[in-house]
Order: structure tokens, then sequence, then C-alpha cells
């Protein structure tokens, strides 16, 4: 089921972890991968590598405020997709 559910949630900006868990006890574990978007593209091949070392650092910063909050919404589809299978 886990494994299921990680090919059709969409990919986050940050790692979701996927579990099957009955009555307290984890039966599978998946974890679906994070989605990264390239913030070093407006910088063009050159570019200031401080520049860069800022943008990647303001973007962990960023997905660790994500995953504190850890909230993801899932679309519709999703759920129909799981029912069909």
């Amino acid at each position: 089921m886990a494994a299921r559910l990680v090919d059709i949630i969409p990919r986050q900006q940050f790692m979701v972890a996927i579990q099957a868990v009955v009555g307290g006890d984890v039966l599978a574990r998946e974890n679906l991968r994070a989605l990264r978007k390239d913030v070093t593209q407006k910088l063009k091949s050159g570019g200031d590598m401080q520049r860069r070392r800022k943008l990647l650092e303001q973007q962990a910063e960023g997905k660790k405020r994500l995953r504190m909050v850890g909230n993801i919404a899932l679309p519709r589809e999703t759920f129909i997709k799981v029912y069909k299978r």
C-alpha cells in the first residue's frame, strides 16, 4: 500500500514519509522524494559563487520550515486512483 501511494501522491518541496500503521505498529514505510527547484537558474552559467551559495542556503532554510509544518494537500484524483486499484 505504501509503495503504491509513493507512485500516486505528487512530489512536494520536502521529503514526505508514507507509513502503513495498524494499531501503533508500522508495517511499511516509504519515502516520497523531495522536489528540487533550480534556484540558481537565474544566475546563468557563471554567476557569483557567494550569491549561488546564499540562494541554496535560503532554499535549505525554507525546506526546513516546510518540514516543521509538514502539511501536504492531496488532490482528489489521488484518492480515486487508490480506490480504483
